[in-house]
């Protein structure tokens, strides 16, 4: 069974890790000592609060009403156009999105190095890929 170190959790939950300890030091979520005394959080017990906390998080007032599941809130890093395509590349936390789009798209969004946006996944396919 996985266990994870606060930092570790701190990223897949998207906090800091002083925002993990302060759940753990209050008893929202679970830790434990491994062997050389660290402070350590079970892998299946992380996944439910994960997915506690997702489903208690409220949308923000002008949030979109979607049926796509995933969503990257992020900051466009880059975007690099020719006559009819465009690249989007999106920092989402620790995740680098890169998205092919018209350029009209682009046009119309105002889509420009710096600007908030929403990736939004939809696929018939996804991979699951372990480091």
């Amino acid at each position: 069974m996985p266990s994870y170190s606060i930092g570790q959790a701190a990223e897949l939950l998207g906090v800091s890790s002083e925002t993990v300890r302060r759940w753990a030091d209050g008893g929202r979520l679970g830790m434990d000592r491994d062997g050389s005394g660290n402070r350590v959080i079970d892998g299946v017990g992380l996944a439910a609060f994960a997915q506690e906390r997702a489903a208690g998080m409220h949308p923000l007032p002008d949030a979109v009403a979607t049926s796509v599941r995933n969503s990257f809130a992020g900051i466009v890093t880059a975007v690099r156009v020719d006559d009819v395509a465009a690249q989007v590349e999106i920092q989402s936390g620790p995740h680098r999105l890169v998205s092919l789009v018209t350029r009209e798209s682009v046009d119309e969004l105002g889509i420009e190095v710096g600007v908030t946006v929403t990736a939004r996944v939809k696929s018939t396919n996804v991979h699951i890929d372990l480091p």
